[in-house]
């Protein structure tokens, strides 16, 4: 059931989620950069069309594939019970099920884009592998016959040159389920859209959005090269071009340049089998391939909490937990030094407690479309438990719910007026070039990092509240020695020459619990007692502001959004404000012997749909100012 979007109440658990505010249009800045941002995607259609033609195809047609040399490994996890779905009838794929009702998915409707994308993508013949049987193998030859069958329009999901790469990885990858007995016209057909599917690429793959889908499809070429028979000319071409894009993408200490931590993940993933084929056709791998899979590994193990997970932040969400550690298991030489500052990630480790802040500005437009308005927002682990937790990013099933998702109040920092920190750009070719509504702002954010006594301290500020209230925000974090006591402030200064608002403008400082950990009031109004499962207890206290305890949602959990609490700390700002607080631990849990397992508290998923809507993201005319 929808949830419309409804005025805040005390009472409701969507209080900070959902407060919509009038719409604010667009600055003549953010038009001009759309203008900008059509341009170059038209040209880069024309171009990709050009190359395409008669005229220049000859330039990029690839050589017959005959002959298969290699099949790359897939890192990625299997699920057994997908096979027997698709025995049952039903296929579920990007978080939707369709019943087929005896047809070919390839025949039936699409219950949505995404959907069509991972089925033309062929990246689910992983799970059909991992129930290999004869009656699977004949069901997988009978699937890629249908869509072979299927004279797929070049104008539709198919024919995107980021499903071209994953289906050239996944028919290369999975060869042997699809082709190892196969009679001998599925062979020679297979082998003909293969290489059609390969000119194709080479051609397009510029006009794939930018980021992780350009990076996709430049990998699919190169493993394409190395693993048929007779592209060994080709592969020159296609490494130095994976060698260009590598350099533009990855920043020099590891991250992506889209500043989303589960990307890290999804290039690994196809970067490390990648360098397998490399070995396998004893062929010295790319050094810049190399070092991307260095650094790469490096930052993921930056962005780890004590749980194994990855901090939630611009995007990430519930990833599979076990795609991430085979991952930096398969990779552990070369790990970079440890840094306090990687990718404008903030990571403050004493003792078993490990802080992570987000210190950095928002991408580039084109990359935003999975970013977060949580600039200064961070989450606490303690041992192999989460005490504080942003939203994080939600399934597939649950796309309705990104954009709250997204907003500042959603995450563990302070958010000025009921506004976002950054602003969405609505564009609808954007929106679906980049997966969803870019945002733009906080351009400026500072940071600076010493070591006082023996813990760490952080000073960073952002300008995202400048343009609307003329504020910067401005965050403090101190982890002392022992890692049992985490100081913060919050300041709200001028970003200009603001002295006094008119009118008084609230503010509320955010700290998501887990949905693991439980808060309950402290011996004091202003404290409170935040509990975890091993029986760890920590108590924040403030000085500044009202603390209350309130309802809160984990978006980032793979059975859906999930009921927890959060601590909000509120109060008026007259053109500057100051909060202190701090969270100190008070009780020890429970050490977790080898091997044992603490009982997960049963959580039940939200059954309701949080409604569309751009809440907290628009920002209101400038306060007077007296």
């Amino acid at each position: 059931m929808e949830i419309p979007p409804q005025r805040p109440d005390s009472a409701s658990p969507w209080t900070p989620l959902t407060a919509v505010a009038p719409n604010a249009g667009l600055t003549a800045r953010e038009r001009m950069g759309l203008v900008a941002l059509a341009v170059t995607r038209a040209r880069r259609g024309a171009l990709a069309r050009m190359r395409r033609s008669r005229l220049l195809r000859w330039r990029y047609r690839s050589p017959a594939a005959d002959e298969l040399l290699l099949a790359p490994p897939d890192l990625r996890p299997h699920d057994p019970s997908f096979a027997d779905e698709l025995a049952a009838g039903n296929l579920g794929l990007a978080g939707a099920v369709t019943d087929l009702r005896g047809r070919s998915p390839f025949a039936v409707t699409p219950p949505s884009p995404a959907w069509a994308r991972e089925l033309h993508g062929f990246g689910w013949l992983r799970h059909l592998d991992a129930s290999r049987s004869v009656e699977v193998e004949d069901f997988a030859r009978t699937l890629l016959r249908e869509w072979l069958r299927r004279r797929r329009s070049r104008r539709d999901h198919a024919w995107e040159p980021e499903i071209i790469a994953r289906r050239i990885i996944s028919w290369l990858s999975y060869a042997g389920l699809l082709l190892e007995g196969a009679e001998r016209k599925l062979y020679a057909a297979a082998m003909r859209s293969l290489t059609d599917q390969v000119t194709y690429l080479s051609a397009s793959w510029r006009n794939a959005p930018d980021g992780y889908p350009r990076l996709l499809a430049l990998i699919a070429l190169v493993e394409a090269n190395l693993c048929i028979a007779g592209h060994d000319r080709q592969l020159g071409q296609s490494e130095k071009l994976l060698a260009a894009e590598l350099e533009r993408q990855i920043e020099p200490d590891g991250g992506h340049i889209s500043r989303n931590p589960w990307t890290l993940v999804e290039l690994l993933a196809d970067l490390l089998p990648l360098r397998r084929c490399f070995a396998a056709r004893a062929r010295e791998p790319l050094p810049a391939l190399h070092d991307a899979i260095g650094r790469l590994t490096a930052t993921l193990n930056h962005l780890r909490l004590g749980d194994g997970q990855l901090a939630r932040f611009n995007g990430a969400g519930a990833g599979e937990h076990d795609v991430l550690l085979t991952l930096l298991a398969y990779d552990t030489p070369g790990m970079a030094e440890p840094r306090v500052l990687r990718s404008g990630y903030a990571r403050l480790q004493r003792g078993s407690a490990v802080v992570i802040l987000d210190a950095g500005a928002a991408p580039p437009t084109e990359l935003s479309g999975a970013a977060c308005a949580g600039c200064l927002s961070f989450e606490l682990g303690t041992g192999t438990e989460v005490l504080l937790a942003n939203g994080g990013a939600p399934g597939p099933a649950y796309a309705d719910s990104r954009v709250v998702a997204r907003a500042t109040a959603s995450h563990n920092t302070l958010c000025l007026g009921d506004q976002s920190s950054s602003r969405l750009v609505r564009d609808a070719t954007l929106e679906r070039q980049i997966g969803g509504p870019a945002i733009r702002l906080p351009d400026h954010v500072s940071h600076s990092v010493r070591e006082v006594d023996g813990g760490i301290e952080i000073e960073a500020s952002h300008d995202g509240y400048a343009a609307s209230f003329g504020l910067l925000h401005v965050r403090t974090l101190a982890l002392d020695a022992a890692g049992t006591t985490l100081t913060g402030v919050d300041r709200l200064t001028g970003a200009g020459n603001v002295m006094r608002f008119a009118y008084d403008t609230p503010y509320a400082i955010h700290f998501h619990l887990h949905p693991n950990a439980e808060a309950r009031p402290g011996p004091t109004p202003d404290t409170a007692d935040l509990l975890l499962e091993s029986g760890e207890a920590w108590r924040l206290t403030a000085t500044g502001a009202t603390l209350s305890i309130e309802p809160s949602v984990h978006f980032a959990d793979p059975v859906g959004p999930l009921h927890a609490q959060q601590i909000v700390l509120r109060g008026q700002c007259y053109g500057a404000a100051e909060v202190f607080w701090t969270l100190a631990r008070i009780k020890a849990g429970r050490p977790t012997a080898t091997g044992e397992r603490r009982p997960q508290r049963r959580r039940a998923a939200l059954t309701e749909r949080l409604a569309e809507t751009d809440a907290g993201f628009e920002a209101p005319d400038d306060p007077g100012k007296s």
